[in-house]
């Protein structure tokens, strides 16, 4: 009798492997009583209501005391600083009083855990330069609007990319303007033929970050719910959420590494 060779696709082996950490993360999960302040709201075509509906269960299930609002009041309602672990932001656009950003920044600052995705966190509140500053970039572009595009996976030893490699996206590919002194997790690389200027830039998807001593974690993909359905993309979003709870229980990790060629640490 001939046994048969069965050989599994890359994207069989990565969903596989994911299955594989996600139970295991599921036993000893970070979020496992942690408090989340998750807010959302802003323009609804990045679809925060349904993201929310992804989102929220899989907190929960891994149990963390979650707290839902749709109202940036909830800066400043909250005694952030002592209320939560981590807030979790999908708020695209819109304004922010004086008032709701620094009870924001200040929180952060003193160690609350900040995470979110695409517009919802990287293209918040156009006008406020140190709200950028705390997320380490904001969006400017996305060329071509919906469109086929891969996602690089650079950092191969950190937890939130670890094991997993390229993926394609069929969505907005976001161009940003982007602090040189995130940690990149992952990048992608522009084409030429919506914008002929900037051909082969390589702009970075995933990062984290730190601000005063809260940790920051930002990834562009997820325009839409339905991106979710990427099994990639919603598992560096998971990761990246795990990491960025256990801001005020872990040392800060120690990077300074500027993007730049050429800049040196003296």
């Amino acid at each position: 009798m001939k046994l048969k060779t069965i050989t599994l696709g890359a994207a069989v082996l990565t969903a596989l492997m994911i299955l594989s950490v996600n139970a295991s993360a599921q036993e000893t999960s970070p979020l496992k009583g942690k408090k989340i302040l998750y807010v959302w709201g802003g323009w609804m075509g990045h679809e925060p209501d349904k993201c929310r509906d992804i989102f929220v269960p899989w907190l929960e299930s891994e149990g963390a005391s979650v707290t839902v609002t749709n109202t940036l009041d909830s800066y400043i309602n909250f005694d952030l600083k002592k209320d939560f672990d981590l807030i979790i932001q999908a708020w695209t656009m819109g304004t922010i009083t004086g008032a709701q950003e620094r009870a924001l920044e200040e929180a952060v600052k003193s160690g609350v855990g900040l995470a979110g995705w695409h517009g919802g966190l990287g293209d918040s509140f156009r006008n406020n330069t140190e709200y950028q500053f705390m997320v380490g970039g904001q969006w400017v572009a996305h060329p071509g609007g919906v469109v086929d595009y891969t996602v690089q996976i650079t950092d191969k030893k950190d937890p939130v990319t670890k094991g997993l490699t390229d993926f394609a996206m069929h969505s907005e590919q976001y161009y940003m303007h982007v602090d040189p002194n995130v940690k990149v997790l992952a990048t992608t690389t522009f084409p030429d033929k919506y914008a002929n200027w900037i051909g082969g830039t390589v702009m970075p998807v995933a990062w984290k970050k730190v601000y005063g001593k809260g940790r920051v974690f930002y990834s562009s993909l997820g325009h839409v719910a339905a991106d979710f359905k990427v099994a990639e993309a919603l598992e560096i979003q998971k990761r990246g959420i795990r990491w960025a709870v256990m801001s005020k229980y872990e040392p800060e990790e120690p990077w300074k590494m500027p993007a730049y060629p050429g800049l040196k640490k003296k």
